[in-house]
């Protein structure tokens, strides 16, 4: 789940199967008691309607973990991270970030450090979208070393520079699509 709206989706189709649960938050949702297999399968039919899935593999579930919380740091971070992400997120999920590196990569077949960029760079055009910030504000806030990495990293993924995104509007990627 990526926004509020996911989330109420989410919480909305597990009351009408009369559940009710304690938090949604993103990716994840935390019930009181346990589910049924026939529970769950009707509920995942219901989110599979909606654009979720129930994810039971247990890797699967850390990926998914993994991309939950590169997704919160991006898009809603307000203060800068103090330590690498691979401490982060070694911390966060109290795991050796290699095995976490390796996971990932298996689960989805990117790294964490491109999945890392690929939100970095939506975000970045989220910000060039709503035209409050300059590309040096924009690095800064990305936590770019200097607004020319910034550059050269947005038209590798992109194939345009910010300037160029910004004059012709490009669509987004939707952040479950990365």
């Amino acid at each position: 789940m990526v926004c509020d709206r996911c989330k109420m989706v989410v919480r909305d189709a597990l009351e009408q199967h009369g559940l009710t649960p304690l938090a949604v938050s993103l990716g994840e949702v935390e019930l009181s008691g346990r589910l049924s297999d026939a529970q769950k399968s009707e509920i995942g039919t219901s989110l599979k309607k909606l654009g979720f899935e129930i994810i039971d593999d247990k890797k699967l579930r850390t990926a998914e973990k993994i991309k939950t919380l590169i997704i919160s740091l991006v898009h809603q971070q307000e203060t800068a991270l103090k330590v690498k992400l691979s401490d982060f997120l070694a911390s966060e999920l109290k795991q050796d970030y290699s095995a976490l590196s390796n996971l990932f990569s298996q689960q989805t077949g990117n790294t964490i450090e491109r999945f890392h960029i690929l939100q970095k760079i939506e975000r970045a055009k989220e910000l060039l979208q709503y035209d409050e910030l300059n590309l040096a504000e924009i690095a800064s806030e990305l936590r770019y070393s200097d607004p020319s990495h910034f550059t050269r990293q947005f038209k590798k993924v992109t194939g345009v520079t910010p300037s160029e995104f910004k004059a012709s509007q490009s669509a987004r990627t939707p952040l479950n699509r990365l």
